[in-house]
């Protein structure tokens, strides 16, 4: 039987602060925020007039950029 949404949670928090104490799982979880907007609209916006061959260029040129 699949496991509900909170089940799954439930045991997360609990395997999660088991692991690391509940103090190291609240610093581990500030890490996460939720996103916002509609990324799939987004992604159409900026991938759709664009060839694998372009996408492909820009993401050597991100590569090769310093750090």
């Amino acid at each position: 039987m699949m496991k509900t949404k909170e089940e799954i949670l439930r045991e997360g928090y609990s395997a999660l602060i088991g692991s690391l104490g509940a103090t190291d799982a609240i610093r581990f979880l500030q890490h996460f925020r939720s996103g916002q907007g509609d990324y799939t609209k987004e992604r159409r916006q900026w991938l759709d007039n664009k060839s694998l061959m372009e996408v492909w260029e820009e993401m050597e040129q991100v590569s090769n950029e310093p750090k």
